[in-house]
């Protein structure tokens, strides 16, 4: 999948409104930002842009309103905080479309920026209806992309405005696809993908997918208790897909069969119940009983992992090894992040949950390259269409 974008290098912004698209799909809390990643990660072009004496509007989405306004999804503390970051005020527009922007946009000198309102209040966005569409690019003359999160969905903000407006990748997307374009061509060996999370439903698709172009997967999170099911273990109250359970024991022979590596826990930590403070206890990971849950890997599967990922070459890491939010339960994910920001490894996070506990952890400069993606990034391994990059690709 080498994918030649059009780049930001190769754009005219001086003077111009530019309508950037970023990815601050961030968490809030209180009405502040919880975690400012993706935030500080656009950055880099913004400040490109505004150097440039480019005249910035900033569009994205937050949450999933659905296509009405719903105030708890407003933009309004991203607007703050990333004034914050640029030093300088950044005012959000009560709307993204129509005469609120027009006149924001043409009262702004060269280098000013503005954050519009949330392009999920309007049903058009997630539709990518054309006319909304138009209606986001008509006060523009310059598009660029920079939410990579989004990449994988064809919605009006990503490949809508591109019909109508020169349109570029930004620093960030550019980086992401460089990156994962080099794993997916030529990954350095041994690759291996570590696949955690809370439902096998949702990492399927990845197992299935990259079995062909991996060395082998590490399994653990609620993900390893449909896999111990699959071979005749007891895994007491721990969350199963019980309906999975037979195509997962085709997948555990097609790896042996291609000979990919699978390992899977060798102990939990489990409780009655999930908590801060709760009894908990370790069991091997095939005998939990009745009335315990595995809510994170234990430590003897914590050090064979980091033995594994110690001799890796590449390794992908999409999901937590535990419910990493609760305290007892965020070992195994830490442990899982120290080793491979002790690792040797070119190490890519896949963005969402992952992502949140190694910038939790303070351990984000550790990695090679810590995606803003989650579902994108994963998209992008699987070789799956990825609409808002075909708009950008350069034939």
């Amino acid at each position: 999948m080498l994918m030649k974008l059009r780049l930001l290098a190769e754009s005219e912004p001086q003077g111009k409104k530019v309508l950037l698209r970023a990815d601050f799909n961030v968490p809030l809390h209180r009405g502040q930002v919880a975690d400012d990643f993706r935030i500080r990660a656009a950055l880099p072009t913004i400040r490109w842009l505004v150097e440039r004496g480019a005249k910035v509007a900033i569009c994205s989405h937050l949450g999933r309103p659905k296509g009405k306004v719903v105030p708890e999804l407003s933009l309004a503390p991203v607007a703050r905080r990333l004034g914050e970051l640029l030093d300088k005020e950044v005012p959000l527009i009560r709307d993204c479309v129509g005469d609120p922007v027009e006149e924001a946009v043409a009262g702004l000198p060269p280098g000013g920026v503005v954050l519009l309102e949330n392009v999920r209040f309007h049903p058009g966005e997630e539709a990518n209806d054309p006319e909304f569409a138009r209606e986001l690019a008509a006060p523009f003359e310059l598009y660029v992309n920079d939410a990579f999160g989004t990449a994988h969905r064809a919605h009006a903000s990503t490949t809508g405005v591109t019909h109508y407006l020169p349109a570029y990748a930004g620093l960030l997307l550019a980086r992401e696809v460089e990156v994962l374009c080099g794993i997916t061509e030529n990954p350095r060996r041994p690759y291996y993908v570590v696949v955690g999370g809370k439902k096998i439903k949702d990492k399927l698709g990845v197992l299935t997918d990259l079995l062909p172009q991996v060395d082998g997967f590490l399994i653990g999170g609620g993900v390893a208790f449909t896999f111990l099911v699959a071979q005749g273990k007891q895994v007491g109250d721990s969350i199963v897909d019980r309906e999975l359970v037979p195509t997962i024991r085709d997948l555990i022979q097609q790896a042996t069969q291609q000979g990919k590596e699978l390992h899977l826990p060798q102990d939990v930590v489990a409780a009655r119940e999930l908590g801060e403070e709760v009894e908990t206890k370790v069991f091997p990971a095939g005998a939990i009983p009745e009335g315990w849950l595995g809510l994170d890997i234990g430590p003897a599967t914590q050090a064979a992992f980091a033995e594994v990922l110690s001799g890796a070459g590449t390794v992908v890491w999409a999901g937590p090894m535990g419910a990493f939010e609760y305290t007892p339960f965020a070992r195994g994910t830490e442990a899982i992040a120290r080793a491979l920001a002790d690792s040797e490894a070119f190490t890519v996070v896949g963005g969402g949950e992952t992502g949140e506990a190694v910038v939790k952890l303070g351990l984000e400069d550790k990695f090679s390259h810590l995606s803003t993606g989650g579902g994108a990034t994963l998209a992008f391994l699987r070789r799956e269409p990825m609409p808002a990059l075909e708009a950008l690709r350069v034939e």
